[in-house]
């Protein structure tokens, strides 16, 4: 089982300490690119999804580097509505 595979069971087993950095990662291998530009962005950030055209879009967590419950949730119902996972 890759890293990857691994940082995936990870998010589905929905930890309260799952990083942001870690969700980058998961999300890059299942063909998500980040869009964190713009002069206004901030901590709004977008995943696109090149072949379904999804968006998953959140807020960097901050001061910590650790996901809400609701965000992982959120990150999970779209991967299963596109059909990555």
């Amino acid at each position: 089982m890759s890293k990857k595979d691994k940082l995936l069971e990870k998010l589905k087993s929905k930890p309260k300490d799952f990083t942001y950095d870690e969700l980058r990662k998961v999300l890059k291998s299942l063909g998500f690119e980040l869009d964190d530009k713009g002069r206004t962005s901030g901590s709004r950030v977008a995943f696109y999804h090149k072949d379904s055209l999804a968006i998953i879009r959140l807020h960097k967590p901050h001061p910590n580097n650790e996901l809400k419950r609701y965000q992982i949730e959120e990150v999970l119902i779209m991967l299963k509505q596109i059909g990555v996972i």
